[in-house]
């Protein structure tokens, strides 16, 4: 993947020897000499990293930093500087500089500084690319049921205060859909949404996932790795199933959440940050702390909002619409055109109990379309779990 490097520096000659050598690494490069020119092309996206000198004709390079710290995606950052002053290389850093060199540039510096910015930048598009894919699923269904409603209530004036949130219910009652619709409800929506499954990494690997790691901090970390609390900086970090996570990483993840601030694995620098929590889990975690099996402390810092979503079971009244919505979604993704379901199937489906709940009707609906040679979902079309009963 070619990145694109802004270079502005007033030095003509420092831009084209940095840009050669950039471009012999496959960079593409834009070499500018004011602050207003960098502004242009920030303005216009062409930059995926920036290399920006301090003193410049028309201004204080790091003014750059505090006019593009509220900018989405606002490219990594790279302060270069004739003057060693630590004062200055400090305030920026803290202002939001991705690094800090000095002239003359030692190029393998430079290059691992870049090849550090470029994993961000990576990593921001892959991002974007999953949270496009999701748009499809943040369409969550409410239905006429009175519990329901009051949980998208509840969620709604969650995603408007921007607190911590525990989601709770069975497996396949939608709570990554809840709180994916949490995220595209609030302030927050143009920012991360980043969500881990805590039960499908191991606890050993669970802390360098969340908070990244240092260079050299263990065997195999050869250069150093954000953790996504740092990447959903500014958005939301979704922990589902919570309950999976050891009592050492819940004390650790406590501290994150309440100082908003954390240490890399085998690092001695701060990291704050500005995250929303969101965590879900399918377990009686009340019943947990009592088992001595998840910190208390860390289930009220969660439970700012408790967000509970009942088993399909008990709210058989939504069946209808979230057949209709399942069999809209999945018309689009399979091409086809099946627009109605027959009132015998109907029956079958709000008779049937869905122990997998919600994603278990979503699998079905899809069965169902695949099968379907007409316009009408019928008996035939459906699972046989779903009409062995009638």
């Amino acid at each position: 993947m070619s990145l694109s490097v802004l270079i502005v520096d007033d030095e003509e000659n420092a831009r084209q020897f940095l840009g050669e050598l950039l471009a012999t690494k496959s960079y593409n490069v834009i070499g500018v000499g004011t602050l207003g020119e960098a502004r242009e092309h920030l303005m216009k996206g062409d930059a995926d990293i920036v290399l920006l000198d301090i003193q410049l004709p028309d201004g204080y390079g790091p003014n750059l930093l505090y006019e593009t710290s509220s900018m989405p995606g606002r490219p990594p950052i790279i302060m270069i500087t004739g003057f060693g002053d630590i004062e200055t290389a400090v305030d920026a850093m803290k202002n939001g500089a991705h690094d800090f060199l000095t002239k003359p540039v030692d190029f393998a510096q430079l290059e691992k500084s870049l090849q550090r910015a470029g994993e961000v930048v990576i990593m921001r598009r892959e991002l974007d690319h999953y949270r496009e894919a999701m748009s499809q699923k943040v369409d969550f269904v409410v239905g006429d049921s009175p519990r329901v409603k009051t949980v998208i209530a509840h969620a709604l004036k969650a995603a408007d205060a921007q607190v911590s949130v525990l989601i709770t219910g069975e497996t396949g009652t939608g709570k990554d859909i809840l709180a994916q619709y949490i995220h595209a409800s609030g302030p927050r929506a143009g920012k991360p949404f980043i969500a881990i499954n805590c039960a499908a990494i191991q606890n050993t690997m669970l802390e360098s996932e969340l908070f990244g790691y240092e260079a050299g901090a263990f065997t195999s970390a050869e250069r150093r790795k954000p953790g996504l609390m740092e990447v959903a900086d500014g958005g939301i970090l979704f922990l589902d199933e919570i309950s999976s996570m050891s009592l050492d990483i819940q004390a650790k993840l406590l501290r994150a959440i309440e100082d908003q601030s954390f240490r890399r694995v085998g690092g001695t620098n701060l990291i704050k940050v500005d995250v929303q929590i969101l965590a879900a889990s399918n377990r009686d975690l009340p019943r947990m702390i009592r088992e001595n099996q998840f910190r208390e402390d860390l289930y009220y810092r969660l439970n700012i909002v408790d967000l509970n979503l009942p088993p399909l079971r008990e709210r058989k009244e939504d069946i209808p619409e979230l057949v209709g919505f399942f069999l809209r979604a999945t018309n689009m993704r399979q091409g086809k055109n099946v627009t109605e379901v027959t009132p015998l199937a109907m029956e079958a489906m709000q008779r049937y109990d869905w122990p997998g709940n919600i994603r278990e009707l979503s699998n079905a609906i899809e069965r169902a379309v695949i099968f379907c040679d007409g316009k009408s979902v019928d008996l035939p079309d459906l699972p046989r779990d779903v009409t062995m009963h009638l």
